[in-house]
């Protein structure tokens, strides 16, 4: 079977889908599989790469410039034919959108493959649109009675319209500090912790240059929790992890950086408080139609509160991230990670082949 391997795309998370897609082909099990990557540049080409038998030597051969014949070069720019995406359809294969971020995870490219009639792996498009955007994902625990951080939303409209009202809001119902974060980006971009009125008006200024719609969420002083999950109907978790950080917050620029961010697998926290996290998970999984993988972040206060913070349908792959090292402490390698993430995406397009025969 061979492998369409989707990564770059037009956004800030360009590079660290460069890296995650380098882990996927080092982890993956060649014996059974050929790897044909499909670069996209920032500026929006598709570039196919020369079919891969074999792991490459470096992230940096991923990426591609355009030319007439695909090759991969150690120490030269890599060289990758322009495609359309109606071509991703070769008899016997399946797509790995290993992208993150805007136009990418947010079900852009889900859709797209969705109309292409083709397999392709992590969750569909209601999911990862929903997993993207922090209003509506909210707006959804929210009803299905799942605790999360109180946030208010903010249109752009309204607060060129009634900016008065919408301070006036945050201010009597959040408490100093409060985080402001565009709704819809991923890695802390346009993300500003604020402390007074005057810091919170800069904030929400500023994340509109990224977004048109804007959370402002309360502030919690609580443990970083996260839960790696796998399936569709039934689903299986990973132990607790927890990101260890000195700074109350980390931004876009040490997201970057992630070595220097700690890891404790697994999080030293109570059975009860595990179950808790798992049934919030499944819950707010279930509603938002995942069927695939998904990282579920959590703050754990110190009187025992868990709240979700948001869930994460395209997790970083490469050695620093969160989601396969809780994987692997379950005894679960990445090449089976990817394995079992494949037979999933199959499993879910039979299904969805039959129920289009009416």
């Amino acid at each position: 079977m061979q492998i369409y391997l989707l990564y770059g795309g037009q956004n800030a998370e360009h590079d660290l889908s460069i890296a995650s897609a380098f882990a996927v082909i080092r982890a993956i099990y060649f014996k059974y599989y050929s790897v044909c990557p499909i670069y996209i540049t920032q500026s929006g080409e598709w570039l196919r790469g020369a079919t891969l038998h074999e792991p490459l030597p470096s992230a940096a051969t991923l990426q591609l410039v355009a030319g007439d014949v695909a090759k991969f070069n150690e120490n030269s720019p890599s060289v990758g034919v322009a495609i359309r995406p109606g071509e991703l359809t070769v008899k016997d294969s399946i797509v790995f959108p290993v992208m993150h971020g805007q136009n990418a995870e947010d079900g852009t490219i889900q859709g797209l493959l969705q109309s292409l009639g083709v397999p392709y792996v992590g969750d569909g498009v209601l999911a990862s649109a929903v997993g993207m955007d922090k209003i509506v994902s909210k707006m959804l625990f929210q009803q299905a009675g799942i605790p999360q951080a109180p946030y208010v939303p903010v249109l752009k409209a309204q607060w060129q319209a009634t900016a008065d009202k919408i301070l006036a809001r945050c201010e009597g119902s959040l408490l100093y500090p409060m985080y402001v974060k565009p709704a819809n980006l991923g890695s802390s971009l346009g993300v500003s912790r604020v402390n007074d009125r005057a810091s919170l008006i800069a904030a929400i200024e500023k994340a509109f240059e990224f977004a048109s719609r804007v959370l402002v969420e309360q502030g919690i002083v609580a443990r970083e929790i996260e839960l790696g999950l796998l399936g569709d109907d039934t689903l299986k978790f990973t132990v607790p992890g927890e990101v260890l950080k000195k700074d109350n917050f980390v931004d876009h620029g040490a997201k970057q950086s992630r070595a220097a961010l700690a890891l404790d697998i697994p999080a030293q926290i109570s059975a009860e408080v595990i179950t808790r996290m798992q049934q919030y998970a499944q819950q707010a999984y279930a509603i938002m139609d995942g069927s695939g993988l998904a990282r579920c972040d959590f703050f754990l206060t110190a009187n025992g509160d868990v709240l979700l913070n948001e869930i994460n349908t395209m997790p970083l792959f490469d050695q620093y991230a969160m989601y396969p090292q809780l994987w692997q402490k379950m005894g679960l390698n990445s090449g089976d990670l990817i394995e079992e993430l494949i037979q999933l995406a199959l499993k879910r397009f039979k299904r969805q082949r039959a129920q289009q025969n009416f």
